[in-house]
């Protein structure tokens, strides 16, 4: 079953070890989001074009288009459920739909009254749940087999990013506002901060594998900001920001005065570690821990839209697309629309000793 007509199999030229290896033919408009299944190499993709495609990434890169299902409007995000069989996606048709995978049918699962912005699966003890968090300034959750959430949380303003490693969920709104949840008492925020960026957010992730819980925001204003201290107030005493994402002005300037978004942050779900990516066209590997840069990626040609590393980090997939960081003016004929997949190296993902 695919979408791609009639050659489905892509057989890339075998690219030397080091290239990354570029998905044929990905969506038709930019790529919003990005998400590998828990349960095997299988690569969802929401796009502005209206479509979630989804991928199956063999050994040596290769990828086969699988499926694709729609919705009504741009679609802003992905996620799937802990099994691998669903994948679910929210648009700007203000609904969440799931596409179960065994059977190849798509329906709606959730409905707020403006664009769902964040869809997200979490993982109880009592079993698996949808979150959606929305522009109409709130989060709901849904259990999938009622129309109407189980329950509907009021945000200070429009959601703009959300994660979850359970019990914790961070959302990111606008204004600044970010609201912490323990998952435990899912229906009043924990705690409610504002950034320690100064400019407004555009994601916020939660760290993975860690000693401590805590997340990382980043800004329009290329910086990054580590969080700790979400129940132990003397781990506050950790957070630190740093500046990513920059250029100088003039090759000799040393001025870093061109300032870019930083579009999405991805953590290592082994190692704990995490990239980050930007307007720039450029993605780092980074050691929150050890305070490092592990990597740098050679400038892609456009804006990288978004990212995520598969189940066990061994492959990590990132979007060359246009991001309307310079509104419509930067909406060129012949923009990239590129979909990459990159084999990780352990040296580029594993936590290096602190100093």
């Amino acid at each position: 079953m695919s979408f791609f007509g009639t050659n489905t199999a892509s057989t890339a030229p075998a690219a030397p070890a080091e290239k990354d290896i570029e998905v044929p033919e990905p969506p038709t408009d930019s790529i919003s989001s990005l998400a590998f299944s828990p349960a095997a190499d299988y690569l969802a993709v929401g796009s502005w074009d209206n479509n979630v495609r989804l991928y199956e990434v063999g050994a040596g890169g290769q990828t086969q288009g699988k499926a694709m299902f729609g919705h009504q409007g741009p679609v802003l995000s992905v996620c799937w459920n802990k099994e691998g069989n669903k994948v679910i996606s929210g648009g700007a048709d203000n609904a969440a739909r799931m596409f179960d995978i065994t059977n190849g049918q798509s329906q709606q699962v959730a409905q707020h009254d403006a664009p769902v912005k964040v869809v997200k699966w979490i993982e109880t003890p009592q079993g698996g749940i949808l979150a959606t968090g929305s522009w109409d300034k709130t989060v709901k959750y849904w259990d999938m087999r009622s129309p109407t959430p189980v329950a509907t949380v009021q945000l200070p303003e429009r959601c703009y990013s959300m994660d979850v490693q359970y019990p914790l969920m961070v959302v990111a709104t606008a204004e600044r506002n970010i609201q912490i949840f323990n998952l435990t008492n899912p229906n009043t925020p924990y705690k409610t901060i504002m950034s320690p960026l100064k400019w407004q957010t555009r994601v916020v992730s939660c760290f993975t594998n860690s000693a401590n819980s805590g997340f990382a925001v980043g800004s329009v204003e290329g910086r990054v900001a580590i969080q700790y201290g979400i129940v132990e107030e003397k781990d506050s005493s950790n957070n630190f920001s740093f500046k990513c994402h920059r250029k100088d002005q003039t090759p000799n300037a040393k001025d870093q005065s061109l300032v870019y978004a930083v579009n999405d942050i991805s953590f290592h779900p082994v190692h704990g570690t995490f990239s980050t990516c930007g307007s720039d066209g450029t993605i780092h590997f980074w050691d929150k821990d050890a305070r490092t840069r592990l990597k740098t990626f050679e400038a892609a040609p456009g804006p990288i839209s978004a990212t995520t590393f598969n189940r066990n980090g061994t492959i990590f997939a990132y979007a060359v697309s246009y991001d309307w960081s310079k509104g419509h003016s930067g909406m060129t004929p012949g923009h990239p629309n590129k979909l990459m997949l990159h084999a990780c190296k352990d040296d580029e993902v594993k936590r290096r000793p602190k100093k």
